[in-house]
C-alpha cells in the first residue's frame, strides 16, 4: 500500500521519517516526497564491482562547487552531458515496515535530464545518493536545493531492515 500526502507528513512529524528538507509544504507532493540537491560530485576514477561485495570499489568523485554572483544567495551547476553524483539535503529514516523508491521530477526529464537511483530499504537511514544524467546535448543548470526526484513510500512487511554500508550517510 502506497502512503498518501497525510500518512507521509504525519510520519515526518512523529517519526521523523524524513528531516533537514527545506519547506515541506512544498516538497510534500500528492503522492511522495521531493528530494533537493544538496551537492554535485563528478566521477574521476572508474569503481569496481564484485559478487560478494569484497573487491567492491566505489568510485572516486570529486566535489563540484555551484557558481553564484555576489548579490545570489544560491548558486548554479553549470552541468554538461555525462553523469554526476548527486547528494541530497534530506535525510531518511525509514521504519523496518516501509521501503521507498525514486522517480525524476517530470521538469527534469523535459530538459533531457534524468536520474538513476535504487530502492530504499526498509531500515534505511542517511542522506541518499543518486546517479544524474545530462543527455541534453546543450547541458542543464541546476540551481542549490532544487527539488529533483520525487520519493514514494509503501509499507511492506516487518523485515530486517538495512544494514549495509551506507547506512548513517551524513
Amino acid at each position: 500500500m502506497f502512503l498518501t500526502k497525510e500518512e507521509i507528513k504525519k510520519l515526518i512529524e512523529e517519526k521523523r521519517l524524513v528531516e533537514n528538507f527545506i519547506n515541506l509544504d512544498i516538497q510534500l507532493t500528492p503522492n511522495g516526497f521531493d528530494l533537493t540537491v544538496q551537492k554535485i560530485f563528478k566521477f574521476v576514477l572508474p569503481g569496481s564491482i564484485d559478487f560478494s561485495n569484497k573487491e567492491r570499489v566505489i568510485s572516486e568523485i570529486e566535489e563540484l562547487l555551484p557558481q553564484k554572483k555576489e548579490e545570489e544567495k544560491y548558486g548554479w551547476w553549470y552541468l554538461s552531458r555525462g553523469a554526476y553524483k548527486v547528494r541530497t539535503n534530506e535525510i531518511l529514516n525509514l521504519p523496518s515496515d516501509l521501503v521507498a523508491i525514486g522517480f525524476p521530477r517530470t521538469s527534469l526529464l523535459r530538459s533531457g535530464v534524468f536520474v538513476q537511483n535504487g530502492v530504499w530499504d526498509a531500515g534505511f537511514s542517511g542522506r541518499s545518493e543518486v546517479i544524474l544524467v545530462v543527455e541534453n546535448p546543450f547541458g542543464v543548470k541546476i540551481k542549490e536545493n532544487a527539488r529533483l526526484l520525487q520519493i514514494i513510500f509503501f509499507k511492506i512487511k516487518n523485515t530486517q531492515g538495512y544494514q549495509g554500508i551506507y547506512k548513517n550517510l551524513r
